[in-house]
């Protein structure tokens, strides 16, 4: 398979085509440091969906798709590295939102690109890491995110590291909209426009119970 390229103006001409890149060129990581607001100030990812915590399901879709996976969290520490995988947070106390997690672990990774995915999707396409990495070649780009035929989800990102002190400089400056960040980047756009479901948030208690009634399953808050 093709490497992910280590700069923006690789020439990308001969990838376009079979596999885009290596699951050891990216690092995984899941996003779970928010404050849950909208889930009654719960943890997200150690919210119980379909009989298993949110995140091992996020861990299980991962998993095969990348070489390495990092948990970014803001508590419950000790609880998430029963994962056996590496823990980071933010570089504040301030729960700084969903790129400040992107950023921590651009800081922490060894591998040219992390796929960054919120801990409460637990429905993740199996290609989510080879097609947004197409898509990144393809369109000559740093960044790509998921387009699931409605608009772009840009929390479901490919990115190569080089933006970290691009990113930095953003968040610096008190910026914190992930759409805004990933649109001065020109992000490419991978169409996931034929499983759209795979990208619904389980923000509430609400969204988990009407998930769960779906799929015929009880979901209990930790």
């Amino acid at each position: 398979m093709d490497r992910i390229p280590t700069g923006k103006h690789t020439d990308t001409s001969d990838t376009t085509h079979g596999p885009a890149c290596r699951a050891q060129d990216i690092t995984g990581v899941i996003l779970a440091g928010g404050r849950g607001r909208r889930m009654q100030g719960a943890d997200k990812g150690l919210v119980m969906f379909e009989g298993r915590p949110l995140i091992e399901h996020v861990i299980s879709a991962l998993r095969p798709q990348v070489g390495a996976i990092l948990i970014s969290v803001n508590r419950n520490q000790a609880r998430y590295r029963e994962y056996g995988y590496p823990v980071i947070a933010d570089d504040d106390d301030n729960f700084s939102g969903p790129l400040a997690g992107m950023a921590r672990g651009m800081a922490a990774a060894t591998t040219p690109c992390i796929l960054a995915v919120p801990c409460d999707a637990p429905r993740l396409p199996a290609t989510l890491a080879e097609d947004l990495c197409r898509a990144l070649l393809a369109q000559h780009a740093r960044l790509s995110v998921v387009h699931d035929g409605t608009r772009v989800q840009p929390v479901f990102a490919l990115l190569h590291r080089t933006l970290l002190a691009d990113l930095q400089y953003y968040l610096a400056s008190g910026g914190r909209r992930v759409d805004a960040w990933t649109a001065q980047q020109s992000a490419a756009t991978a169409d996931f426009s034929a499983q759209p479901e795979a990208f619904m948030n389980l923000n509430t208690v609400a969204e988990l119970g009407n998930s769960a009634t779906a799929s015929g399953r009880r979901v209990r808050k930790p």
